[in-house]
Order: C-alpha cells, then sequence, then structure tokens
C-alpha cells in the first residue's frame, strides 16, 4: 500500500560505487592485452575477488556501526528504516491525540496516545465527543481512557505526556461545565487527577508548566485549530486585547499569569485594518524550557509574526524581519530554532537560526525549499518533516534529514484522497511527523487507505 523509496535510493548508492570500482580498472587495448596478459589476468583476478568479498566487508562494516538514533544502516549514513505499519485500524478513525512534533509515546515507548472518532470529513464542534485513548505498541490494542469535547483534527486535543510522571500521567483539553480546561489523568487507573481552568497549548520538558492560549479566539480567526462551545471568551470586539494572550500556567496549583498580551505585540506586527483583530497560535516551548516561540497572526488580511519570551516574561523578540512570516517550527537545543519561513521575504524554506542573532541558514541545500512540517529528534542529529498534497498526485511525501551533512532521504509517499480537504482545513489530514523519546520511532498520521489512521516507521 505504501511506495517507499528507500531501497532504491540504496540501490542507485550501489551502482554508483560498482560504477566506481569499475572505472578504476585500469584500461588496455588489444595489442597491451597480447604483450602483456599475465599482468592483466593478475589484475582481473585480483578485482574478481575484491568485488566477491567486498560486500560481506562492507556488511559486517554496517552491522556492528552504532552511531544515531539507531544503528547505521547503510552507506549513505541513514538509519535503515521499516515499511511504515499502521498501529491503528478501521471503523473508525484515529490520529495522534496532539499537534505533530509533541511527543506522544510514554517513556518507556510502550504506549501512545491516540484520539478515536467516527468522523471522517468535517469540523467537529462541541458535541462531537472524542474517545482519547492508548495504543499498546506490543498489540497494537487501542484502549479506552476518557472523553474530550476540546479537540480538532489539525492538533487533536493537545495530549502531552508529563515530564514529572512520564511513564503514567498525561494532560490533555477537554470541556466541563461550558468551559475549556485541561485534565491530568494517570492512564494507568484512568483516574483523573486534577483539572486545571485553563486549556494547554504547549506544556514545559518539566512537566510542570504550560502555555494557553485563547482556542475560542482561534474558532473564528483560524477556525480548523480552535474548539467549538465557546468556552473561553473569545473578545471578538477587541482587535488588541490588554487581558487575552500568551498565559504561563503553573500545573501544580492551577494558576496562571499573563505573560505576553496581545496588546503588548502591537508595534511588533503588520498593521492591522480596524475590522480585523489580532490573535495568536502555535507555541512551543523550548528544549530545557527557558524560551517560549508562538505565532501572532491577523485577519482578514492574514499575516504572521514569528516571536520568543523568556518563560520569566523577559526579551520579547520577532525572529524575522519583516515579509518572513513563520509557520511551522521546532527547537533543535535551548537557543536554535528552526521555522518554515520565506527567506529573505520571497520563498518558503526550513530556516534555522539562534534566537537574538540573523545568522539564518536554509536547511536541506535546496531540497526543502517548502512549508513542511519538520521536527527534530531529541539528540539533534535528525530532522523529519514533510510535504502538502501535490496537485496532481494528491501525494504527501515523508524526508529525513541529517543535520550534520544535510543530505535528504525520502522516507515514503502517501495519498491524500481529495476528498478530506472539500472543507479546506476541517478534516485535512496533513501526515504531522512526531519523534519517539529515544529517537528510533518516527509517527504520523495519514489517509492513505480512504481511513485516516496513525502509522509508525521504526528505525534502526
Amino acid at each position: 500500500m505504501f511506495t517507499t523509496e528507500v531501497t532504491e535510493a540504496r540501490r542507485r548508492g550501489e551502482r554508483r560505487d560498482m560504477i566506481k570500482l569499475q572505472s578504476s580498472v585500469p584500461e588496455t587495448n588489444e595489442k597491451e592485452m597480447t604483450m602483456k596478459k599475465p599482468g592483466v589476468i593478475k589484475v582481473a583476478i585480483f578485482w574478481m575477488v575484491f568485488m566477491m568479498i567486498f560486500p560481506v566487508f562492507a556488511g559486517a562494516q554496517l552491522e556492528t556501526s552504532k552511531e544515531g538514533p539507531g544503528d547505521i544502516g547503510n552507506t549513505t549514513g541513514f538509519p535503515m528504516a521499516s515499511e511504515a505499519v499502521a498501529i491503528t485500524s478501521g471503523p473508525k478513525e484515529h490520529l495522534f491525540a496532539s499537534y505533530y512534533g509533541i511527543n506522544s509515546w510514554s517513556a518507556d515507548q510502550r504506549y501512545v496516545t491516540v484520539l478515536e472518532t467516527p468522523i471522517k470529513y468535517r469540523l467537529p464542534d462541541e458535541n462531537d465527543a472524542a474517545t482519547l485513548g492508548l495504543v499498546d505498541l506490543k498489540t497494537n490494542e487501542f484502549i479506552p481512557l476518557a472523553e474530550t469535547r476540546a479537540w480538532n483534527f489539525q492538533q487533536g486535543c493537545m495530549a502531552h505526556w508529563l515530564g514529572t510522571f512520564p511513564n503514567s500521567r498525561i494532560i490533555y483539553n477537554d470541556m466541563v461545565d461550558g468551559k475549556y480546561v485541561s485534565i491530568i489523568l494517570d492512564v494507568h487507573t484512568k483516574r483523573k487527577i486534577k483539572t486545571i481552568p485553563y486549556p494547554v497549548s504547549a506544556v514545559s520538558p518539566s512537566g510542570k508548566e504550560a502555555v494557553s492560549i485563547n482556542f475560542s479566539r482561534l474558532r473564528t480567526t483560524r477556525e480548523a485549530y480552535g474548539y467549538g462551545g465557546d468556552g473561553q471568551d473569545a473578545r471578538l470586539g477587541v482587535q488588541f486585547p490588554k487581558d487575552d494572550g500568551l498565559f504561563l500556567v503553573n500545573l501544580e496549583t492551577g494558576k496562571a499569569k499573563l505573560l505576553v498580551s496581545i496588546h503588548d505585540v502591537k508595534e511588533q506586527v503588520p498593521e492591522v485594518p480596524e475590522e480585523g483583530i489580532e490573535y495568536f497560535n502555535h507555541t512551543l516551548f523550548s528544549r530545557e524550557g527557558g524560551k517560549i516561540f508562538w505565532l501572532a497572526r491577523a485577519i482578514p488580511n492574514r499575516n504572521t509574526t514569528s516571536l520568543t519570551v523568556n518563560r520569566d516574561g523577559t526579551n520579547l523578540r520577532r525572529c524575522f524581519p519583516d515579509g518572513w512570516g513563520g509557520s511551522h517550527f521546532d527547537w533543535l537545543n535551548e537557543d536554535d530554532l528552526m521555522i518554515t519561513a520565506k527567506y529573505k521575504a520571497k520563498d518558503n524554506a526550513h530556516v534555522l537560526f539562534t534566537v537574538g542573532r540573523d545568522n539564518y541558514k536554509r536547511l536541506g541545500n535546496g531540497l526543502l525549499d517548502y512549508d513542511g512540517h519538520g521536527a527534530f529528534s531529541a539528540d539533534g542529529k535528525w530532522m523529519v518533516t514533510d510535504t502538502y498534497p501535490s496537485k496532481g498526485l494528491y501525494e504527501q511525501k515523508l524526508y529525513l534529514m541529517n543535520m550534520k551533512t544535510e543530505a535528504v532521504l525520502p522516507m515514503g509517499r502517501y495519498v491524500h484522497p481529495p476528498v478530506f480537504r472539500e472543507n479546506g482545513k476541517d478534516a485535512q489530514c496533513d501526515l504531522h511527523p512526531r519523534w519517539s523519546p529515544k529517537g528510533n520511532m518516527i509517527g504520523f498520521n495519514s489517509v492513505t487507505t480512504g481511513s485516516r489512521q496513525a502509522y509508525i516507521i521504526k528505525l534502526k
């Protein structure tokens, strides 16, 4: 069902190696062969023997190599990749329970968080409860945990494993008594430990803090990313509200403070027409939790400004000059950030830079000059990214990039039937790749079979 390009890439590499070996044999003409026949025979025998033992030697080297997030499995320096395997199945639809790049695995990598729903082609609302559950990767059994009414196809219910209890507790968004909240749940006892009066959009690596934004405002400004039911005050009559924006939530006390208001960024963003409003979306803590990234956007004339701030509210700054915008993102480490943006205000690219500096670098040597969902492995050695469906074949592609060499390896092609895009983003199924904690698995969503399911590729 899946078309993977890894095997063909390796075959091409082997053919190139053969060509190099063959081209290094000394050229001889017929006269020289007649005069130096014994020497020619010796050379021919040498190369015959070498070609017989070379694959064995190379294979031994590959089998004993122990580098990167999994053993290096071929001469290109990439891990060996399995076929993509579905970990869920119909008749219901399934998707990873959070946005791309967010860890869906327990620390021991036995369980992943997944949503289950009968909805297929439309945007869910507050009346459409999805079932949040775990998939046991030893058996592929779906284990129901709870229902949630605060979810969408793009970001799930923003489920995160908590760093304080990485094998047993998760936090996820829900709607309770007409209000959006987040709930801390023990996945083994199914006991709800605590209800936080704020929905989460990002959780710190420590598991002790979260970022909250206004999902009701999002329902109007970016419908496919918000929740139905007016669980927060959308403040639609205020263009740049002073009391809404980026909240830092203490998950131990349940209290929150406004870190950056939407009004605080008014001078940092493009002018908004009188009928327009500004809003925040797409937040992410840095690898050690000291910084926060997010996007400030506006409607009806959509524009985007990429921003960062320290977790204590200091050093609010733009990431790019005018016209670069920003779309998707991941932190490589505590200071270096990748954002897909219009490089030099011209073409989309995966742009890596250090926060506070203008050392912008396009990743992928020109092969990744588009808007993809890039995510780094925990050790920073690899970046996985994807594409949107192509216009003719409706194919989404998955790529793996070596951060040291910037070599790019095709991982697979997956058809996205057009019916899933008839309502725009409402039911669109982006691949949205994500890494396991140990870096030896990549998970993604796909509708390539005509049903939305979760998949895993194993690396070794």
